[in-house]
């Protein structure tokens, strides 16, 4: 493979990614269509959201385990195939207690993609350059945000918000069978599951889980309600998901920005990623009319290029023995706060108060980014970095 992305059909790795994210960004222009189709409140709608969140977290502990030993493209290819059933149970929901479980077993089939597939960068590239590698696929999951929040907004306004859940079930049936073409790529674990999540308990992991719970309840959770906010403000899903589509366009940006920014330390980019992040939210508590939503969406956007894309290649690298494992529980972390963080803050979203609820994810994010870029300053890759590691990290 080349180093600076993936080469030949490993371009296939893309692709799961992509679909994930459509999945995943599609519901926050959804959730007040989905309430008048349903005639049911918001705050109910939005337990959909906080079960497909907590349930991509929890199961990540469980894929990170089996990923080590049956291999990354194998249980990629098997859990596309679930994702693909639960999805078309979420289009055709004939009442809203369908719609939740179909959604919540969505998120627990689905959510085996992108940490798979981050684990494959993970043991495809030495960590010197693997930053670079990770903004590639990044890049598909941007294309993916832009792609779900526009496109649902779109297909909900025009066609039906079911449209919306049945076109990436669709692409994950075709995507499994097309995985097949994929070189496996399989982890050697010694000992049995209890002793992979025992490695875990070296201190940095621990404190990079900690953090990341915090994280996810900010940088995936409380993003979901600036579509929403936008609706309540009297515009369409339409209109609402073309303008947070620009978080995908800024995710773009910042992904391939990170690629070319040799040399920066990586404890910047996440005080960077932070700051845009906090201003964003703040912007966003002022006003939500439409060019105070756009910045945000820009601000968060960018954030997770930057901040999240950081975290991201740390947690493949915290424990390189076990990198399925830390990977996932990673993931497990960013998502039970993400389900966490939306749970919070449903009922004030029910009663469109958005203004408080973008005050709260302000104020979270301050100690993320302080917290995290101050202890990333202190950690050294060379310190924990497996014979296969290429040597110890050298900026990005």
């Amino acid at each position: 493979m080349s180093e600076t992305g993936l080469g030949g059909r490993t371009r296939l790795l893309y692709a799961g990614p992509f679909v994930s994210v459509f999945d995943r960004f599609a519901m926050a222009p959804l959730l007040i269509p989905i309430a008048h189709d349903f005639r049911v409140p918001l705050s109910a709608v939005t337990i959909m959201a906080s079960l497909y969140f907590l349930l991509y977290g929890a199961m990540q502990i469980v894929y990170g385990l089996v990923s080590d030993r049956i291999g990354r493209v194998r249980l990629m290819r098997i859990t596309l195939v679930g994702f693909g059933a639960a999805g078309m149970i979420s289009a055709l929901a004939p009442n809203l207690a369908v719609l939740i479980v179909g959604r919540a077993l969505t998120g627990a089939l689905v959510c085996a993609v992108i940490p798979a597939s981050l684990v494959y960068v993970g043991d495809s590239y030495p960590f010197r350059i693997r930053q670079r590698a990770i903004a590639d696929l990044l890049a598909s999951v941007a294309l993916g945000t832009t792609a779900a929040t526009l496109g649902a907004g779109l297909l909900a306004h025009y066609l039906s918000w079911r449209v919306a859940f049945l076109l990436p079930a669709l692409a994950g049936l075709g995507l499994s069978y097309a995985l097949r073409w994929l070189p496996e790529s399989l982890g050697a674990p010694g000992g049995g599951p209890l002793q992979q999540l025992g490695r875990l308990a070296r201190p940095w992991a621990v404190f990079l889980l900690l953090l990341g719970l915090v994280e996810g309840a900010v940088m995936l959770g409380m993003i979901t309600f600036l579509a929403p906010a936008l609706e309540a403000g009297g515009q369409n899903p339409a209109t609402a998901g073309f303008v947070t589509a620009f978080y995908g366009v800024a995710v773009l940006a910042a992904t391939q920005a990170v690629k070319r920014l040799e040399g920066v330390p990586a404890h910047l980019l996440l005080l960077v990623g932070g700051l845009l992040l906090a201003g964003g939210f703040a912007l966003a508590a002022v006003s939500q009319s439409v060019p105070a939503i756009l910045v945000a969406s820009l601000c968060a956007g960018g954030a997770y290029g930057a901040m999240h894309s950081t975290f991201q290649t740390w947690a493949t690298e915290v424990v390189p023995e076990a990198r399925g494992t830390a990977t996932a529980v990673f993931a497990t972390a960013i998502f039970l706060g993400a389900g966490l963080g939306t749970g919070a803050v449903a009922g004030l979203a029910g009663e469109q108060r958005f203004s408080t609820v973008f005050w709260i994810a302000c104020a979270v994010t301050v100690p993320v980014f302080l917290v995290g870029s101050a202890g990333r300053a202190r950690f050294s890759a060379g310190a924990v970095a497996s014979p296969a590691a290429a040597g110890p990290e050298t900026g990005i």
